[in-house]
């Protein structure tokens, strides 16, 4: 029977093909892009001491040089998750795929310090949509007991991507060079582009507004309308915030200092340190699976989003940041690098469970507009976390004890945004009052 969709019949496509890119083949896809997506965040912490040693660079300078990365990453959370909204998801990755690369290509060669610093400002501007854009797909295409696992599943991806990274990467910069780190990156990106296009749903450019919907499970939230800048009010938006400001500052750190800190700090040889610097990747991908499996299994069981999602999330956070705080007080050896792995491995539960969270009381064609602004903001953390210790570690007598100020300072913050920011997520609650400011303020805008 031909199809009845003209739309279909314009492009070729049999109604059954909708449903082709749905579901955990999808999640597969969106997982590999983000384990890339971090792999080349990973790329400059592995080789941070080649790159000092190369160009020169003092521990702050090299600060600076992570921090770029971040520059442009709200700009481009705000700018491109707008532009996202009005196009199709497998032209919406596929574009933003071949933008890493070509951010990534000038580094395949030597380079100077400006032109490393230009690509990275480059970077992290075509990046900043990634996580909102992988996020928006996953609430639209899972319902709500489902959501948190789908997500940890591409979230996960945060941890593979320099789980697989630092040895692989590591090799390369230890007996090639730095260069060949991005030129297999590069090919890497190639071949995921070449694989997605030839996988995914065959999809106009433009996303057109009779699909927007299609094979997408039902929104619950759909009946609200309150205009946009409501949701920027809630107090469970600010909670998100906060969460999300506190993960990111252990993910900027692990990205950018870990290595350094193995080698400088607590004096294992470089040739090792790729392993080393895995071991909290590891560990997070089975913290971030397992937490969203929790959460799932709390709302399945009838207990509440505010328990499910923001306590939750918050619990996980406090727990790294105490550990943090243990392990600037101990001398190396076991218990430390014990402290160090748990540290650095809730980070990521931020970024799933907590965006779960959101995704309860969010319209679906507001969730990309709303976890842009949550990019925008956490995005401050990466700016701020990497350049800040290394001037700490420039103005302290030794490297090692200038990380351990620095790590003892971000302990504490974690610990007090995610117990504040955890009280504050509230899915229940904020659904509550957009379900009110519809009924009384009418549509939004």
């Amino acid at each position: 029977m031909p199809p009845s969709d003209p739309l279909l019949t314009r492009i070729g496509e049999r109604p059954r093909t909708r449903h082709r890119s749905t579901g955990w083949g999808l999640v597969l896809f969106l997982f590999l892009f983000f384990t890339l997506n971090f792999a080349d965040k990973a790329a400059v912490g592995l080789a941070s001491g080649r790159i000092r040693a190369d160009l020169g660079l003092t521990a702050g300078q090299y600060g600076l040089l992570s921090s770029a990365f971040f520059w442009l990453f709200a700009v481009g959370a705000v700018v491109l998750t707008a532009a996202l909204r009005k196009i199709s998801y497998t032209w919406g990755a596929g574009l933003l795929m071949c933008s890493w690369m070509l951010s990534m290509l000038p580094l395949t060669t030597p380079t100077t310090f400006g032109v490393l610093l230009a690509s990275r400002i480059a970077l992290g501007f075509f990046e900043g949509p990634a996580h909102a854009f992988c996020q928006s797909v996953i609430a639209d295409r899972f319902p709500p007991e489902r959501r948190a696992t789908a997500g940890a599943v591409v979230n996960a991806g945060s941890s593979i991507g320099p789980l697989l990274a630092a040895p692989g990467l590591t090799w390369v910069i230890v007996n090639w060079s730095w260069h060949g780190a991005f030129t297999v990156l590069v090919l890497a990106g190639a071949a995921w582009t070449i694989a997605w296009f030839c996988w995914a749903e065959r999809m106009p450019f433009r996303k057109p507004a009779d699909r927007a919907g299609a094979g997408s499970a039902p929104d619950p939230n759909g009946h609200i309308t309150v205009a946009f800048h409501r949701l920027l009010l809630l107090p469970s938006f600010w909670g998100l915030v906060l969460l999300s400001f506190a993960g990111y500052l252990i993910s900027s750190l692990k990205v950018a200092w870990l290595p350094a800190y193995l080698t400088e700090g607590l004096g294992y040889p470089a040739s090792t340190v790729g392993v080393l610097a895995a071991i909290p990747y590891a560990a997070a991908v089975v913290v971030l699976l397992s937490a969203g499996a929790l959460s799932g299994r709390l709302l399945r069981r009838g207990r509440s989003s505010h328990l499910a999602r923001g306590k939750l999330t918050g619990a996980y956070l406090v727990f790294g940041g105490l550990s943090m705080i243990a392990f600037t007080q101990l001398d190396p050896g076991p218990l430390q690098a014990v402290l160090v792995v748990l540290a650095f491995s809730v980070n990521s539960v931020a970024f799933s469970v907590a965006f779960a969270g959101a995704s309860d009381f969010l319209p679906a064609h507001q969730r990309v507009a709303f976890f842009g602004c949550i990019i925008a903001a956490y995005s401050v953390a990466g700016i701020l976390a990497p350049y800040g210790l290394g001037l700490i570690v420039d103005q302290s007598p030794t490297p090692a004890q200038g990380y351990s100020t620095g790590f003892l300072v971000v302990g504490l913050i974690v610990c007090a945004l995610g117990a504040v920011g955890g009280a504050m997520l509230n899915p229940e609650r904020a659904r509550a009052e957009l379900e009110r400011l519809t009924n009384t303020c009418g549509s939004a805008k």
